[in-house]
């Protein structure tokens, strides 16, 4: 049934007035520019389109093992959990609950979903939409409501397994609330390794104002912090990602409102990690000018504050240049050959392994710095980012046993189905058999 409903979700998403619906709606809530929005819309559209037709069944096959005696058979199945809750963030209105929702379902269980309060119109008129395409209103709860009644709702224990994605102290919260059931994925201190080849500076620097600044930096795979290797800053690496960032304005919400810090929160950060020693303003550091914006939300331009990559691994730095600003903030440092260790050493150091990118085409720097490293979601190249969770790849932490993934069939299989063994045992009774003594 539901390869039928997400075949039609995904081709009614993909009609252009359709997706400018909901493009034009993400960005009312979620200030994000047109093409951010509308490619967030895109995303879920080709999601649903790839689990159309059989693929809801395929993804939930199973394995089967022959036994050790005529008419024994052992069948792994992956089973749905039942009743689930989906508790989304508010920076991608219909991406991150949208993908949530169709994995829930295609694997059979009844999801409660909880977007975020100030988005959840975006998950309302999906859902709408989904019942116009043929899903049964049943077979989904949608709930508005605050964190702490969803939070009274979780702990009673009416649901199985809650995905959550969100800031960690939640996280934390909610997987000692629930004894463990829980599938996260939640902030990321997001790092990018530039390495010794400099090759396409454009291009890179381009990227990088990307990772770090799309969305005001509202995205917890945005590029935290930048471990620029010398060459690339004889190249003019920092230079040309602060000329396009300075080409960022409000009036097409390429910069715009922080929702989660105030533009006081974000400055003091700032001014915090100036005091480090050797540290300077690279560029930015101000509030965006000509706004009308309530002081609750956070209104600065791109910032970027370099600081030495000696003083960052120092005890009593490390913490505050390793705090995620969920806004259009990053860290800059640099590094040469004989330090790469010292990069390495902050990247194991950092505790969320969300997503990163090691920008180089040398594929022994690559291979040695992908196998010191952990990260759940990793490009590697030249053209290598951090941001990107599109449908065609897992996206989600690693070295956590409660990491939830997105988008991929194993991502699917891992958050909303767990394993059940059937063993079938229908042969004959050996001809002559005779009770064995009790042992």
């Amino acid at each position: 049934m539901y390869g039928e409903i997400f075949h039609n979700v995904g081709h009614e998403l993909s009609r252009p007035e359709v997706m400018d619906f909901f493009a034009t709606l993400v960005a009312r809530v979620m200030p994000k520019s047109y093409f951010q929005a509308w490619y967030e819309v895109k995303v879920t559209a080709d999601f649903f389109k790839n689990f159309g037709g059989d693929n809801p069944r395929f993804n939930a096959g199973g394995m089967h093992v022959s036994g050790d005696h005529a008419g024994q058979e052992s069948k792994g199945y992956r089973w749905p959990y039942g009743p689930v809750a989906l508790v989304a963030p508010f920076n991608f209105p219909i991406e991150i609950p949208g993908l949530q929702l169709g994995g829930a379902l295609l694997m059979g269980n009844k999801p409660t979903v909880k977007a975020a309060s100030t988005v959840s119109v975006v998950m309302e008129q999906l859902i709408r939409l989904m019942i116009h395409c043929g899903m049964p209103p049943e077979d989904v709860d949608l709930i508005h409501c605050g964190g702490r009644t969803m939070g009274d709702l979780i702990d009673s224990g009416v649901f199985r397994v809650t995905q959550f994605t969100g800031s960690s102290v939640t996280a934390e919260d909610l997987a000692l609330n629930t004894r463990g059931k829980v599938r996260l994925e939640d902030a990321g201190f997001d790092w990018k390794i530039l390495g010794p080849d400099v090759e396409d500076v454009d291009y890179v620097a381009w990227q990088s104002d990307q990772d770090a600044y799309a969305c005001s930096g509202q995205k917890c795979s945005a590029q935290s912090i930048c471990f620029i290797h010398e060459n690339w800053q004889k190249a003019g690496f920092v230079e040309k990602i602060a000329k396009i960032a300075s080409e960022r304005k409000l009036e097409d919400l390429s910069i715009g409102p922080v929702l989660s810090h105030t533009t006081e929160e974000i400055l003091a950060h700032k001014d915090k990690l100036l005091a480090i020693p050797g540290a300077y303003l690279a560029f930015g550091g101000n509030e965006l000018k000509n706004h009308k914006t309530p002081a609750k939300y956070g209104m600065v331009e791109p910032t970027a504050v370099f600081v030495p990559l000696k003083e960052i691994l120092k005890p009593e730095n490390f913490d505050a240049c390793m705090t995620e600003i969920f806004g259009p903030f990053q860290v800059l440092t640099s590094y040469n050959d004989e330090s790469l260790e010292l990069v390495l050493e902050a990247c194991e150091r950092i505790p969320h392994h969300l997503t990163a990118a090691v920008v180089s085409n040398n594929p022994r720097f690559s291979n040695k710095v992908l196998g010191r490293t952990v990260n759940g979601t990793t490009y590697a190249g030249l053209r290598a980012r951090t941001t990107g969770a599109p449908q065609n790849h897992w996206f989600g932490p690693a070295g956590d046993p409660r990491g939830a993934g997105i988008g991929s069939p194993y991502a699917i299989q891992l958050v909303w189905s767990c394993h059940r063994e059937i063993i079938h045992d229908t042969g004959d009774i050996p001809e002559g058999w005779k009770r064995l003594p009790p042992s």
